[in-house]
């Protein structure tokens, strides 16, 4: 089963179940998957990995607002964005830990031979394609920079 298909099922689960959280977070994804739907113009699902990388992007502004409404002192806010991006996370593959990250990246950087910081779009290239879902882009970005440096 696709993930897309999942979440139309677990949608369906949220209607009956009535968990209005889990279901506005399913719907965001959906309507999400409609937009790109749209804008490729593909009328069949789209590729898990391409899903990931959307969920990854919901559950980054999810954090985001949460950081906001916690600065700004809105704890029912900044619950309810957390709760959704705890429902994100499940759709998501596990994160990679600090150690597995810094060994992709050296290999990434050994194989493509990178020696200096003009190397730097390559090496970030080809790691948010191999690392996108599973690491947070700001996170990659600063290792490759200590790497190369």
């Amino acid at each position: 089963m696709s993930l897309e298909s999942k979440i139309g099922s677990d949608i369906k689960s949220a209607m009956l179940s009535k968990d209005k959280v889990r279901l506005e977070a399913l719907r965001a994804i959906k309507s999400a998957i409609l937009i790109e739907k749209t804008k490729t113009g593909k009328k069949d699902e789209i590729e898990d990995d391409l899903l990931v990388k959307i969920i990854a992007k919901l559950n980054k502004q999810r954090i985001d607002a949460y950081a906001i409404y916690k600065e700004q002192n809105r704890e029912d806010l900044a619950e309810e964005e957390l709760l959704q991006s705890n429902i994100y996370k499940e759709y998501l593959p596990k994160p990679v830990s600090d150690e597995e990250l810094k060994a992709q990246i050296n290999s990434i950087i050994s194989n493509l031979g990178a020696s200096g910081m003009k190397d730097m779009g390559r090496v970030m290239g080809v790691a948010m394609k191999n690392l996108g879902g599973k690491a947070d882009g700001s996170k990659i970005s600063s290792l490759v920079k200590a790497l190369l440096s």
